[in-house]
């Protein structure tokens, strides 16, 4: 229809010669051939569709172009603001506390554009060549005005002023610094946003720059000062089953804020986010927030190990007997300490404990310990288990690891298929266009119309809906109940047959014990300890990649903390055996 609409001009193309010309959105002619845009517009016959706008010879066009056509002028801190905003509003509707983003992650933010001199402060730099300036009036010309801001007046908590740059006035109590670039309309005709070339140019000493992977750390430090039940594992499952924006997260942006050029490098994700990843961001920002010591993660916090242990033994379908035992090895290492737990991103050394990570570590330790896991007294006491079950079938029944491991692997075989099955469906490319500048735009929203009527098209032919069911979200990933009758459920197992009793106490039958990592790396090594699975057992490999799945980490990084918990445990073992083989060997315990 528009190529029939651009037939009546006839003239040749400035840069093909072609005569083929088609209309944009604008009502401009583009080359059909090297899609070169003219100045040119389609005369306007109707006039009452543009009321007040006076008509002028076809080679002028209207004179004044719509407002929204360029777009509103932002910078990239206010994408990254938007994003934020998003993510917060996301981690609200998942049931985490209002105050979550309208005090705490409000503070983090504010405080970051102060230390890197983006925002409320006297001399806000958002690029070395460009002046800006501040404008002090009508607060509803913002370019925020339509959403609810992130940024609102809320009582700060009494860090967030010390240590950076602030102002007394009233202008710091605006919810974001509105500006006015000084510098011409094609400043920006390589980015939609008016730093976006600047910005991913700089490489400013000391100033740690903002990226989509860092708006997840934000959030992270977010929910650790507040201490909510979601841990970094959690939080990258909801982004991963887009309960939470992250890839293309630009989508969400105001029509107003065109996006283009140098901003798809900056706000486009072509990757999952990794947990170490995030969690090496999350400390950077900490530190270079130069934030005080969290709040205390004590005993009744729910990322204490006691605590989140009970919860990854429900998720695995553990006995409930075992948490006494987890607790006992809590205890024993001192990491359920306060002062091990807390985050102080301004002490010495500052690192955080990956409490997932290390409360799945204590169950595989306590497994050990019940089971050694050697490919050999495992199955041993699942024969005596299983003999007793059939003997005793109105008694309460002993724990089968066979048979566990049997239910788990077939479990978590089919959940891993559909994980892949999903990851390989998922669409990378947005919804909104991408374009290179402002001058691609016809062609780009012309090909991806193409593309969607084509797909519309493929699927009423192979009578198909393209559509993804949106799983709801849930803390746990695995569901086990005493009525499903193809899924056992091992939560009130006895542990009668591994422990015995000695005196007032219970011992395990096992008195054997091989240590994970006899010999660590030193200390200039990135990493504690390397992991070859050909160096351990099946039963063992199978425990460490049920975990990692869970918690959608690499197993190495599981093995890892393994080995630390057994090196606290076992100082004395260790000690001893440190400087034999590198090889896993027994040795006792007592």
């Amino acid at each position: 229809m528009e190529l029939e609409e651009a037939k009546e001009f006839k003239e040749r193309c400035s840069q093909c010669a072609a005569i083929s010309w088609g209309l944009t959105d604008e009502g401009k002619y583009y080359c059909t051939s090297c899609h070169n845009v003219t100045e040119r517009s389609k005369e306007v016959i109707n006039t009452e569709a543009i009321p007040n706008a006076k008509i002028k010879t076809i080679n002028r066009g209207l004179r004044r172009k719509r407002k929204c056509e360029k777009g509103w002028d932002w910078f990239v801190c206010e994408g990254f603001q938007h994003i934020l905003y998003q993510q917060a509003e996301a981690l609200k509707a998942l049931g985490v506390g209002p105050e979550l983003k309208d005090e705490v992650l409000h503070n983090f933010w504010k405080r970051y554009l102060q230390k890197s001199k983006q925002a409320y402060c006297k001399n806000p730099i958002y690029t070395s060549g460009r002046k800006t300036k501040v404008l002090e009036d009508n607060i509803s010309h913002s370019d925020w005005a339509s959403e609810p801001e992130l940024l609102s007046d809320v009582n700060c908590l009494s860090f967030v002023e010390s240590g950076a740059e602030s102002q007394s006035d009233a202008q710091t109590q605006k919810s974001f610094p509105l500006t006015k670039a000084s510098q011409p309309e094609s400043a920006s005709v390589c980015s939609g946003s008016l730093d976006g070339v600047e910005y991913s140019e700089r490489k400013e000493k000391g100033i740690l720059k903002m990226t989509v992977p860092r708006t997840l750390a934000f959030c992270y430090l977010s929910l650790l000062w507040q201490r909510e039940t979601i841990t970094l594992s959690d939080l990258l499952r909801f982004v991963e089953e887009d309960h939470i924006p992250y890839i293309n997260a630009f989508q969400h942006f105001p029509e107003e804020m065109k996006l283009y050029g140098r901003d798809k490098g900056i706000f486009t994700i072509e990757s999952w986010p990794d947990y170490e990843e995030i969690h090496k961001n999350m400390i950077e920002v900490a530190t270079f927030l130069d934030l005080p010591r969290f709040p205390d993660i004590t005993e009744a916090c729910y990322l204490h190990p006691s605590v989140l242990s009970m919860k990854y033994l429900m998720e695995v379908n553990l006995p409930d007997e075992m948490h006494g035992l987890t607790c006992q090895v809590v205890k024993m290492t001192g990491i359920g300490e306060a002062d091990f737990l807390t985050f102080d991103p301004i002490a010495k050394m500052a690192k955080t404990v990956k409490y997932d990570i290390q409360a799945v570590a204590v169950i595989i330790v306590v497994l050990k310990l019940l089971f050694l896991l050697d490919d050999n007294l495992e199955w041993s006491l699942s024969d005596l288990a299983e003999i007793h079950n059939e003997e005793n079938k109105q008694d309460k029944p002993w724990f089968d690891f066979r048979k566990w491991y049997q239910v788990m692997k077939k479990t978590v075989d089919e959940k891993k298929q559909k994980w892949e099955e999903t990851r390989a469906k998922y669409m990378w490319k947005s919804e909104k266009p991408l374009y290179h500048s402002y001058i691609d735009r016809p062609v780009v929203y012309k090909r991806r119309e193409m593309v969607v009527n084509l797909q519309k098209q493929f699927s009423a032919l192979v009578d198909s809906t393209p559509t993804v069911e949106k799983k709801s979200p849930s803390s746990f990933q695995f569901n086990w109940t005493k009525e499903d009758a193809d899924k056992t459920c091992f939560h009130g197992h006895s542990l009668q047959g591994i422990l015995i009793k000695k005196g007032q106490s219970l011992i395990t039958k096992n008195s054997l014990y091989w240590l994970s990592t006899q010999k660590f790396c030193k200390s200039y090594c990135k990493h504690v300890t390397t992991y070859e699975e050909s160096n351990f057992s099946l039963s063992y490999q199978f425990v460490l990649n049920l975990f990692s799945f869970l918690l959608r980490i690499k197993t190495s990084l599981l093995h890892e903390e393994v080995s630390l918990i057994e090196k606290k445990l076992f100082k004395k073992k260790y000690s001893e055996t440190k400087q034999k083989s590198s090889r896993s060997r027994k040795v006792r315990r007592h």
